[in-house]
């Protein structure tokens, strides 16, 4: 019976796939931007709905940009529970373009890439990202730069912070975990880490029941003089310390 479900999942989510990019070509060139928003939250939603992904949002989403959010990264279902439940536009590894129907997707909704092995290519994103919060963008980035499998978090890449200081704009610590909405503890079918392939991790989702995925927000940091590395240290404290709290609930 899971398999059967699973795969019925997969067709609606197939059919929902396609849906975003007709809505992104045919739509997003003639609507505001919080017309925009909105339908990327709410297809968002929809999606995790047809996943069988329940939404729980602890914390103050941001009310408007400019900002940068940082936040742990442990599943290809990230972008998707954030957007649930705040859209933004994402910076990603270049990699994620080449994803079957999703790369198509999360590029038409503006993500922006980088080459994370090339020095050259991160002042590139640096550049166009302060450009972006000078306009009143909200952007969020997943600084340990690679999934972790949600127990211990990675050290933090300070490189992109710079963006922030640039812009002189606030930081919001993210903290992202999944959870099994019936006993509470964590639930490892979305983790996407080492071997596993893109298709056999989304395979796994679609067949799990309970999935909880929560969203942690904290309190918007400023600059306030500090340096890049800094910065970034305090900010990965901050974010160990929104998923102590989601650990401790759960417990």
């Amino acid at each position: 019976m899971n398999r059967l479900r699973a795969a019925w999942r997969a067709l609606r989510a197939i059919g929902h796939v396609l849906r975003g990019l007709w809505i992104i070509r045919s739509e997003f060139g003639r609507l505001t931007p919080p017309q925009t928003q909105l339908l990327a939250r709410e297809w968002s939603r929809q999606m995790l709905t047809i996943l069988g992904v329940e939404l729980v949002v602890h914390g103050t989403p941001p009310a408007h940009g400019p900002l940068l959010m940082v936040s742990n990264h442990i599943s290809w279902l990230d972008i998707l529970v954030l957007n649930a439940a705040h859209p933004s536009r994402f910076v990603s590894k270049a990699d994620v373009k080449s994803w079957p129907l999703l790369g198509s997707l999360i590029t038409g909704a503006g993500t922006l890439y980088i080459e994370r092995e090339s020095r050259r290519d991160a002042m590139r994103v640096v550049h166009h990202m302060a450009e972006r919060l000078r306009e009143g963008d909200t952007l969020t980035v997943f600084p340990e730069g690679t999934t972790g499998d949600g127990r211990e978090l990675l050290p933090f890449h300070a490189n992109l912070l710079q963006a922030a200081i640039t812009a002189n704009v606030p930081v919001l610590p993210v903290a992202l975990g999944f959870v099994d909405r019936v006993h509470g503890g964590r639930h490892d079918a979305p983790v996407f880490v080492g071997d596993t392939t893109l298709v056999a991790s989304i395979w796994t989702t679609l067949c799990a029941d309970g999935v909880q995925a929560q969203v942690r927000y904290g309190e918007a940091q400023h600059p306030r003089g500090r340096d890049r590395r800094t910065w970034s240290h305090d900010l990965r404290a901050a974010v160990q310390q929104l998923q102590g709290a989601g650990t401790d609930s759960a417990d």
